[in-house]
């Protein structure tokens, strides 16, 4: 027997008291890597106890998951999906990851149309590192991980998003831009999943091009991006670190002509010196002093 907190525990009474401490901080669908569980008092040992006993499943080494009592579309138990990893990871592990980039615009509606062929590929901004063993998970997405700090001056951070309400306040992401990342609530949970807004995601997207991203690809998601914040492109622009970046933004906005373009002002953004060689055999803009496709229009 032992006391604790003034309450005399058996044995068999402490464990059970363990057990509901579980289900009420580890919800159901999420999972926790072995150092959670180490910090909350789980021993390896009581981990592969609770394994046996199918209160938890093993998803990959050092990686546990509470059993979903829900069912999916087809009748069968709820497998394990990218959205409940990144939720872990933005709630309850409280890593700074955010969704953003292409994987972003996609969830916000502008480029299902887009998605190209193989496993999809999630695209995570933070800072660090991510867990190795997000590679060991059975998934049918593959992470991509970028580090935000390279793009944005303040970098990019997301933590305890239980606590978020429609545009991220920027006292509850410390280090962002204001504004520049949103809440969207997902599963029946309505867990929250904490991503790059349009204006952010946007960015974080053509920093990529032409390595993963083709000019095609970015001509069609600018195209349909008419309804872009100035407030927010207008915090976002002078933060980002990436000349290239944004003077392929401004290339594109003026392309299609976007009426917010006209709200923007340029005097804070710095555009570096220099031209940038993005497409061999390609023609110079002399304005933004980058090469782009002679016929952009064509097939690429």
């Amino acid at each position: 027997m032992v006391y604790r907190h003034g309450i005399l525990y058996t044995m068999s009474g402490h464990k059970q008291h363990k057990l509901n401490w579980l289900q009420h901080h580890l919800p159901e669908g999420l999972v926790a890597d072995a150092a959670w569980f180490e910090r909350q008092g789980y021993s390896r040992g009581l981990r592969q106890k609770y394994v046996a006993n199918r209160w938890l499943n093993q998803v990959a080494r050092g990686v546990y998951r509470r059993p979903s009592g829900s069912l999916d579309a087809c009748g069968e138990q709820d497998r394990l999906r990218w959205q409940h990893v990144v939720i872990s990871l933005q709630t309850l592990l409280e890593r700074p990851f955010i969704v953003g980039g292409r994987t972003a615009l996609e969830l916000q509606g502008f480029a299902h149309y887009l998605a190209p062929a193989g496993p999809r590929e999630i695209h995570l901004y933070g800072v660090g590192s991510l867990p190795r063993w997000l590679l060991n998970l059975e998934l049918d997405s593959k992470f991509v991980f970028h580090n935000g700090s390279k793009l944005f001056k303040r970098g990019t951070y997301a933590q305890g998003g239980e606590a978020y309400s429609g545009e991220v306040p920027a006292e509850q992401a410390t280090g962002v831009v204001q504004g520049s990342l949103i809440r969207q609530l997902w599963g029946h949970r309505d867990w929250p999943l904490i991503m790059s807004s349009p204006e952010r995601a946007i960015l974080e997207l053509l920093d990529g091009v032409p390595q993963r991203e083709t000019f095609h690809q970015a001509d069609m998601l600018m195209e349909g991006l008419r309804n872009l914040s100035p407030r927010r492109l207008q915090q976002l622009l002078p933060d980002c670190r990436n000349v290239k970046v944004k003077r392929l933004f401004f290339w594109f906005a003026e392309r299609h002509n976007h009426a917010w373009l006209n709200k923007l002002d340029r005097s804070g953004v710095d555009f570096g010196r220099g031209k940038r060689l993005l497409v061999r055999g390609g023609k110079l803009d002399r304005r933004y002093n980058i090469t782009v496709p002679e016929n952009l229009d064509g097939d690429l």
